[in-house]
């Protein structure tokens, strides 16, 4: 089990500790719903330093991106992000990830967790024309700030002006007194915020300075279980829940991260089932009856047939009713369609609704 640089910090603090992605990381502190309201309404921290950068560059560093990503990297410019996925060959998806361009010849992509290893060696298949890729993962913290209150949590902190940056921008600059971290607004809670990548040794006095700077915010540490809740009442997928090796990013509503103005793997048979349509599609539903859908659960139809699978479900503190997302055949995916949970052997009713669940 791997720590991060910040792991004592969480122990100290009383977060109760789990296994998470190989590492050991903070599930929650005081509880679920009052970590998820102190970002919906105010300012909270999480340590995400378990996730994977990747250094790629070079002269040929855009065309390797562009070889094995689906999104389009030549739209990027310097500061700007960009989502996007790995397609595998088989029709799946190898992991999701963020595109950072840092100039024309150097970028930064962010992995998650689970996929470090598989992802650098995926990529690593395809660096036929000498990319200097390199591996910054283990030296490299990140703490994702979140919620509406951050940027005046955190300005006092940093010369960069927070409250104008764009979503899915970054900046380089100082932080804390710290030189040369990237600041970055892509949020994955759907509250506003930034994300802070810097080096190891700083964690611990950027944390401190981070909790001090934002005490009068009432600022908070957030544990996994929230950051789970928050991303689901987006309808933001999770990787190995709703999109994995086996699922297309056509039938996970990713097509708009999928363009066929270039070639990259396996984007010839991606686009013929586009042209030919997908026979199941990722929808977000919302229970009518009582019941919480769990991931796998089964979907079915009035007869009970199985139409489908739960892939992400939990009672949304936000919106006080059960919510989830998952696969239904095609002709079930319509806004509207009733569909059922299989919950202990019970048909629990449900109806698709597009997300966000949380608007």
């Amino acid at each position: 089990m791997k720590n991060t640089a910040l792991t004592g910090v969480h122990t100290t603090l009383g977060a109760k500790m789990v296994p998470f992605a190989g590492y050991n990381m903070p599930v929650q502190y005081t509880g679920i719903n009052a970590e998820h309201e102190t970002v919906r309404k105010g300012v909270g921290v999480f340590d995400v330093s378990h996730m994977g950068e990747f250094i790629l560059k070079g002269e040929n560093a855009l065309a390797l991106i562009q070889k094995v990503t689906s999104n389009d990297a030549s739209k990027l410019y310097d500061g700007k992000v960009q989502y996007s996925c790995l397609p595998n060959e088989d029709g799946g998806i190898v992991d999701d990830l963020l595109v950072y361009r840092i100039d024309e010849k150097t970028y930064m992509l962010v992995v998650n967790a689970s996929n470090i290893e598989k992802d650098w060696n995926w990529i690593s298949k395809f660096n036929t024309d000498g990319v200097e890729m390199k591996d910054i993962s283990d030296r490299t913290s990140l703490l994702a700030i979140q919620g509406p209150k951050a940027a005046e949590a955190l300005q006092s902190l940093t010369d960069l002006d927070l409250a104008s940056m764009e979503y899915y921008t970054f900046k380089k600059g100082t932080f804390a007194g710290i030189n040369n971290v990237v600041v970055s607004a892509t949020g994955y809670t759907g509250a506003g915020g930034f994300e802070i990548y810097f080096d190891n040794e700083h964690a611990e006095f950027i944390w401190d300075a981070v909790f001090k700077a934002g005490e009068p915010f009432g600022i908070k540490p957030i544990g996994l279980a929230a950051r789970d809740t928050l991303r689901l009442e987006m309808g933001f997928c999770l990787y190995g829940n709703d999109i994995d090796d086996t699922t297309s990013p056509l039938e996970a509503g990713l097509g708009w991260v999928t363009k066929f103005s270039k070639e990259f793997t396996n984007s010839d048979a991606l686009q013929q089932q586009k042209a030919a349509g997908v026979s199941q599609k990722l929808v977000g539903f919302e229970m009518i009856d009582r019941g919480i859908p769990r991931h796998d659960y089964a979907i079915v139809d009035a007869d009970g047939n199985n139409i489908g699978r739960v892939t992400s479900g939990t009672q949304s503190p936000s919106l006080q009713k059960a919510i989830g997302l998952g696969y239904v055949k095609n002709e079930f995916a319509k806004e509207g369609s009733e569909i059922f949970i299989s919950i202990r052997d019970n048909k629990v009713k449900a109806k698709v609704v597009k997300p966000p669940f949380y608007k």
